[in-house]
């Protein structure tokens, strides 16, 4: 039973959703004959509407007909492909209100996430536009003469795209904005948890193909779980994968594409820092503090899981901060003033519940929260502990409002603690000490993909390159020079056939080896000239003829035919 006919659900029509959705677009068609499943709100853990998800048949034919398209849009030029994507953004633009609560509504963010993360998407296209006309190789100066060294990019051919759920389009924008105007064709597995925004997602995409009469199959979207997954992560027709995920997840992910010698694209695990200096901005910090740790349930993978404070600030910094979390509205998140919505599924508060029991065990101190709200959605309070850096858990990340905080005493110590854990996304100082900032973001600073000062660990920008080290994955995605790993490098070294002739031709007659040589000469009228010029005069007469005959081995030419 599901509750599609209440009136706060009849937007979903607007973006092509029903009670009962097919969860394929293969071929250009919404099909699919996989099994049935319910899509909940986590707001209330009621039914939404029903997906036929993909089935191994499904799959297979989609993936058939999206190889076909890829040997045609590899050939549409690259500008050109920039105005579909063009095209795809003003289509979110026209939707941005009702996709966003869409967002909301099935992965329970509030409804400002919601649409900033739609709004993200349409950035994405803006930027992919402008790259498809810089997609540019190098040219190479050679060391050989008369020779030409380049390089060329050029499309891979299919990339998959696995997302998460917590992120369920903005990620799919980050990587098939790029892989599109790079010139391949996209396969997109959404999270099993948001099937209604995978959809909507394409039906949006499939619109402006059809528009512009491409093959459908150029975007190839299936809803499903694991065994979609791993086909995508097996399937020898798609040289790159992007995995969203978990560290755990993503390892495996990465052995079965290695095996057989593809490409991965891994954004995993984050377990981010904040670091306040004694010279820090407290208010400016505090706020920080609080938007990157309670922002999206703590369900960011650059959500702040760790603050570390200089033992002199620490009270300072724990009051305020303790207090502002007190004050933090919980709720729906589609309604106005809802600072923090649920945990995505009933499976993540128990895992909420577990880790705060561990926390306890490994000598964690709950400051305020550590407790679940009893409704009948996935709500929890959002929960500052104090805690050892040495401890276990903390080098976890538990994907929940959950802020493990802790002093030091030296910018030294708070770096290495910053670097103790496996993980290496997202990190951020607060200081106004210029000495500190440039450690901070040089070889003895922090060891992640994103090292920021005075603002917090989340809120990246498209433009620059979106990724971490270490347990992370060492993935970029989204601006700066990712477009490079949706592409292929070719070094090219190309020699002048037509001007070498002409020189063995040149010197060749010179030598009077060929006398015939001057009518057959391409380079006519210039010939002469340089044969009675001072250049000739100059030429040593003894000069061997094997001089001639190995220019003409190197160009694989028979001496003879130069006669």
């Amino acid at each position: 039973m599901t509750s599609f006919t209440k009136k706060e659900y009849e937007f979903l029509k607007e973006l092509g959703i029903g009670p009962q959705n097919l969860g394929c677009y293969v071929n250009g068609t919404w099909k699919a004959t996989g099994p049935v499943i319910s899509t909940v709100n986590p707001a209330n853990n009621q039914i939404i509407a029903e997906v036929v998800e993909a089935s191994a048949q499904d799959y297979e034919e989609g993936m058939s007909a999206c190889a076909e398209a890829a040997k045609i849009w590899v050939q549409v030029p690259a500008p050109k492909r920039g105005e579909i994507v063009r095209q795809i953004g003003d289509a979110l633009r026209a939707n941005l209100q009702e996709f966003g609560r869409l967002v909301s509504l099935e992965m329970g963010k509030i409804l400002p996430e919601g649409i900033g993360e739609v709004q993200e998407v349409i950035d994405m296209c803006d930027f992919a536009v402008g790259l498809s006309r810089q997609l540019n190789g190098s040219v190479i100066p050679s060391e050989r003469p008369n020779h030409m060294m380049l390089e060329m990019w050029n499309p891979l051919g299919i990339v998959g795209v696995i997302t998460a759920f917590n992120f369920p389009c903005a990620v799919l924008g980050w990587n098939a904005c790029i892989a599109l105007v790079c010139g391949n064709c996209v396969v997109w597995k959404g999270a099993p948890t948001t099937p209604l925004v995978t959809i909507a997602m394409t039906k949006i995409v499939a619109s402006v193909l059809e528009k512009n009469n491409l093959p459908g199959s150029i975007f190839t979207a299936f809803c499903g779980g694991a065994a979609v997954g791993q086909a995508i992560a097996m399937d020898t027709r798609i040289p790159l994968v992007s995995f969203t995920g978990s560290s755990k997840v993503g390892l495996a992910v990465q052995q079965t594409v290695s095996q057989r010698f593809g490409k991965c694209l891994l954004e995993l695990s984050g377990n981010n820092a904040i670091i306040i200096m004694d010279d820090a901005d407290i208010k400016l910090a505090v706020r920080s503090v609080l938007f990157a740790a309670v922002g999206t349930a703590g369900q960011r993978c650059t959500t702040c899981r760790r603050l570390l404070v200089h033992e002199s600030i620490y009270e300072k910094v724990l009051e305020p901060l303790v207090d502002v979390y007190k004050q933090v509205k919980i709720g729906d998140p589609l309604e106005k003033g809802t600072l923090l919505g649920p945990l995505h599924t009933r499976t993540s508060r128990e895992n909420f519940e577990k880790g705060i029991h561990n926390i306890k065990s490994q000598g964690g101190k709950i400051l305020t929260g550590g407790s679940v709200v009893e409704s009948e959605g996935n709500f929890v309070h959002p929960t500052i502990v104090e805690i050892s850096s040495k401890a276990e858990i903390v080098k976890e990340e538990l994907f929940a409002p959950v802020l493990y905080v802790m002093k030091f005493k030296t910018f030294e110590e708070a770096v290495e603690i910053n670097n103790s854990v496996p993980q290496g996304l997202s990190s951020s100082i607060f200081t106004r000490n210029p000495d500190n900032i440039f450690k901070w973001i040089g070889p003895q600073g922090s060891d992640c993909g994103i090292v920021n000062v005075n603002i917090p660990t989340n809120g990246a920008e498209i433009g620059g390159a979106f990724g971490g080290e270490k347990g992370t994955g060492g993935g970029r995605e989204a601006g700066s020079d990712s477009w490079k790993q949706y592409m292929r490098r070719s070094t090219c070294i190309i020699i002048l056939i037509t001007q070498c002739l002409n020189l063995i031709t040149f010197y060749a007659d010179l030598l009077g080896l060929f006398p015939t040589i001057a009518v057959q000469s391409t380079m006519g009228v210039n010939y002469h000239w340089l044969k009675e010029s001072i250049l000739a005069s100059e030429i040593d007469s003894d000069t061997p003829v094997s001089l001639v005959n190995s220019a003409c081995k190197v160009l694989m030419i028979d001496p003879e035919s130069l006669k």
